[in-house]
């Protein structure tokens, strides 16, 4: 049945402020974990909107996770049809090779919260409520912008943060989804990543707190937009 289908690669990591969204505009939501049992073709192809969530893995570990591949041709499906279909952290470099680009390891780590840099179309784009709100950022891998897609945010470190494909398809590197009231299982879920990267959970949890409420107002204010956008 048509509805909102999300793939989770992570327990602990769900729709997050997503879901009341969504649920508030009468969507019905069903998770689907791909690395366990891959969805249905044609519930894939049908749901109203695909939301494709973040994981610990690299997109391009298909030796070691050979799931990946047959989720990658998911998504290529849909994308060739337009289909609403929103990609976060993960889901975003799924995407990407799905529509042909790159994904690498960078050699670097950005997790916490910090503001990003839009680009000119980022700020006319329904990411503009983004502007001068830390969000929070999980990741070391980078996607290169696929063809015809439009760049819409950078951080330093990371030129490519977030892209658009048309209307329907948009990949965020960083988590707009989290939220901030339930931090804690991110930081006892990847206690071990932190511990490797040198980073104290302590940071991470008081920067919840302080910038947390803030940007769930402009993640709400970004999530109403696009689908708006896409009429969901």
């Amino acid at each position: 049945m048509p509805g909102v289908l999300a793939l989770r690669h992570l327990a602990f990591e769900g729709l997050g402020v997503l879901e009341p969204i969504l649920e508030t505009r009468g969507h019905r939501v069903v998770y689907r974990e791909p690395h366990l049992q891959l969805p249905d073709e044609s519930e894939f192809l049908d749901a109203d909107l695909v939301v494709v969530l973040g994981g610990p893995i690299g997109v391009y570990e298909t030796d070691r996770y050979p799931f990946l591949v047959a989720e990658t041709e998911l998504i290529r499906a849909r994308i060739a049809r337009r289909r609403p279909t929103l990609g976060i952290c993960l889901g975003a470099q799924l995407i990407a090779v799905a529509a042909g680009s790159a994904v690498a390891p960078s050699g670097l780590k950005e997790i916490g919260y910090s503001p990003l840099a839009l680009t000119a179309e980022g700020e006319g784009s329904p990411l503009a409520p983004l502007g001068g709100v830390p969000v929070l950022h999980w990741h070391g891998d980078v996607f290169a912008i696929p063809d015809g897609a439009v760049r819409l945010a950078q951080t330093p470190c990371f030129p490519n943060q977030a892209f658009a494909l048309g209307t329907e398809i948009l990949g965020l590197q960083f988590h707009l989804e989290a939220d901030h009231t339930r931090i804690e299982r991110w930081l006892v879920g990847h206690a071990a990543e932190l511990a490797a990267a040198g980073i104290d959970p302590r940071g991470i949890r008081a920067d919840a707190a302080l910038h947390g409420p803030a940007l769930a107002e402009a993640a709400t204010a970004v999530f109403e937009r696009w689908l708006d956008g896409v009429r969901l």
